[in-house]
């Protein structure tokens, strides 16, 4: 379907809840939970006895802009961003729960648009799990509610507090690259006003900008997780806010000072810009980095800052969805 013909046809609200949930179940994936979408839960197998669960909110404004991204972009973002916290404890995804708040006078197409972007995310970036549940609501702002599962296979979950002194500190995944599109479409996405358009968009270019492409659909290293915790990391998390910001909380989590090596990372972009979900972790120093991973610097003893790089301070600042933005980055 093209992009302007999803925004015509009848509207949730013409449908009604029913027909609207057979609309988009019929295009999510359905994976293989022991009991799956029609009864008041979903039940999924938890082989190790315990579960990880995360829970993640985009809402339409702060978090994404229709002019901007499509509905596939929009569900794959909303899939992969808890996809991506799962990996960070080392867990793999079993399965998602999504709930959609639309505004009455949203199309149908747009729901079913964002249910393809979870498919294609699912069978891109975790294959053989499933959308298990979820719930459809209407309100002004459109809203997506995700729910995500995950299985630690035996092993401890890999948190926030395990750093050490000495710990090699190492990162999977992009810097930089989706704060870079997103400070693209601020400037070059938008009218006269300022306004975010899709006319603009087209015109400029930015479709087939491959930074703007990450911003709106990231791919985060979800199989690194795995192989993170496998490799004896001692402390990981998700890279959704920045380097600068999420390196601070691992930090402060493990009371230690993260030191980046000289010339690693040398653009402030990288260093601040958010959204890109890739996995920072530690590592103890005799241990060889798994495939994918690459060496940012190292752990030492907790100092006057959390993060160093050429032994200065730098600022823990990133990607805030309460703070204004303006879109100055790459």
């Amino acid at each position: 379907m093209d992009a302007a013909d999803v925004w015509t046809g009848p509207t949730v609200g013409e449908l009604g809840e029913l027909a609207v949930l057979g609309h988009v179940t019929a295009r999510l994936p359905s994976g293989s939970p022991l009991v799956g979408p029609g009864d008041d839960c979903a039940v999924v197998a938890a082989p190790d006895g315990r579960f990880v669960v995360t829970t993640d909110m985009m809402v339409h404004g702060p978090d994404f802009r229709w002019a901007w991204s499509s509905p596939e972009d929009v569900g794959w973002k909303a899939a992969a961003t808890n996809l991506s916290d799962v990996a960070a404890m080392g867990a793999v995804p079993t399965g998602l729960v999504v709930a959609i708040a639309a505004p009455q006078d949203t199309p149908v197409a747009v729901l079913e648009g964002v249910a393809d972007g979870f498919r294609l995310a699912v069978d891109a970036l975790a294959p053989g799990i499933g959308v298990v549940g979820g719930d459809l609501s209407t309100s002004s702002a459109f809203t997506l509610a995700v729910t995500a599962f995950g299985d630690l296979q035996g092993r401890a979950p890999v948190l926030r507090t395990g750093a050490r002194v000495d710990d090699v500190l190492a990162v999977a995944g992009e810097l930089g690259a989706a704060a870079r599109g997103l400070g693209r479409l601020f400037r070059s996405g938008v009218d006269g006003a300022g306004v975010p358009s899709a006319t603009a968009v087209r015109a400029n270019g930015l479709d087939e900008d491959p930074d703007v492409a990450r911003q709106r659909r990231p791919v985060p290293p979800i199989g690194s997780g795995r192989a993170a915790a496998r490799a004896g990391a001692t402390a990981m998390l998700d890279l959704s806010d920045g380097l600068a910001i999420d390196g601070g909380r691992l930090a402060r989590a493990s009371g230690v000072t993260l030191s980046l090596d000289a010339g690693v990372v040398d653009d402030d972009v990288a260093l601040h810009g958010g959204e890109d979900h890739g996995l920072l972790a530690t590592f103890p120093a005799d241990v060889v980095l798994p495939a994918g991973f690459r060496r940012l610097g190292v752990v030492v003893a907790r100092g006057a800052a959390d993060v160093l790089r050429a032994g200065e301070p730098v600022p823990t600042t990133g990607w805030d969805p309460y703070a204004d933005w303006d879109g100055a980055a790459g």
